[in-house]
């Protein structure tokens, strides 16, 4: 029998987010709807399955991991790509990676409900409400205001479109970003200390790598508006943490959004949980029910196709 083992499912949700059944051979399907963070109890847990489904990067695989399951053959991550895989080292290892398509909106989408509930104090207002009181805040008006997108790839061009909505000045940089190409989505290329230092909301959709580690630190943030709001729903390492806090607390800036950290789930001592100038939520941008039935659907289809012998989606090694 196939032992299958679906990781970081918090909400319980992979079990009728797709049909198991249909997977071709018998098969036990376990999923854990918690977070192993020591490496030790990840190994002890895994030893026994012969296939993992990995959520994005909640749950890394180096290469440490990897050669102490000698039983795992296929190890599928939702998404197209994932860095917390060790992709080379599993193929030494003999162990398939493959990966599943995506649902785009549910980011974008998430990233206009932080943009509003900073802008307009949406969280306090409410506690407010609810303690009995009324109108504690005065909101920032986005209509004329500047927008601006760090990357314009698939997420940054549906950010950035939406803000063109609600009649932002909206203007993006990225490394290699073209004028032709911010033309195309109807926005304007500047420079990046440009952008942070106009912007009236600056919002980040850029893949994390070297280049972008710490992109956002104290240099950056001292040259944003002290009116100004930071949206990452990204990840959490291109904003250098310990900077954020600092701003957040000398009022360097207004406020931020954040959906993604530098480790998460978010430490329970993180002072980002005391900062009233921020809005947080516990990575939410993927998850919708649709873009759940994308992700465990394709997962499905990929285990089915692997244990028949088909073709299935691989990640080839960066």
């Amino acid at each position: 029998m196939t032992r299958i083992a679906v990781l970081d499912d918090y909400q319980s949700v992979a079990s009728t987010s797709a049909d198991w059944a249909v997977l071709p051979e018998p098969a036990e399907v376990v999923a854990f709807a918690d977070h192993v963070a020591d490496e030790e109890a990840l190994v002890a847990r895994l030893q026994p399955f012969d296939v993992v489904v990995a959520m994005r990067e909640r749950t890394a695989f180096p290469r440490g991991v990897l050669e102490r399951l000698p039983n795992l053959r296929l190890l599928v991550t939702t998404g197209a790509r994932n860095v917390a895989i060790d992709v080379a080292a599993a193929r030494e290892l003999g162990i398939t990676v493959c990966g599943t398509r995506a649902h785009a909106p549910g980011t974008a989408e998430l990233t206009w409900g932080l943009v509003l509930a900073v802008a307009r104090h949406i969280p306090q207002e409410d506690l407010s409400v609810r303690a009995g009181g009324w109108q504690q805040t005065v909101g920032t008006d986005l209509a004329g205001a500047r927008l601006g997108v760090l990357g314009l790839g698939r997420l940054g061009e549906r950010v950035a479109r939406i803000g063109r909505a609600f009649e932002m000045d909206v203007v993006a940089w990225s490394r290699h970003l073209t004028d032709e190409r911010a033309a195309e989505v109807g926005v304007r290329r500047v420079e990046k200390d440009e952008l942070l230092a106009t912007a009236d909301v600056v919002t980040i959709h850029l893949q994390l790598s070297d280049r972008t580690r710490d992109l956002i630190g104290e240099r950056e943030l001292a040259l944003m508006k002290p009116t100004a709001i930071l949206v990452n729903t990204s990840r959490g390492p291109i904003v250098n943490a310990p900077a954020l806090v600092r701003a957040l607390r000398e009022g360097t800036i207004a406020g931020a959004g954040l959906d993604v950290f530098d480790v998460e789930p978010l430490p329970a001592r993180s002072p980002l949980r005391e900062l009233r100038r921020a809005v947080l939520t516990p990575h939410l941008g993927y998850v919708t029910q649709k873009t759940y039935a994308t992700f465990y659907g394709d997962a499905v289809e990929d285990v089915a196709a692997f244990l028949a012998g088909a073709p299935v989606r691989v990640i080839e090694p960066a």
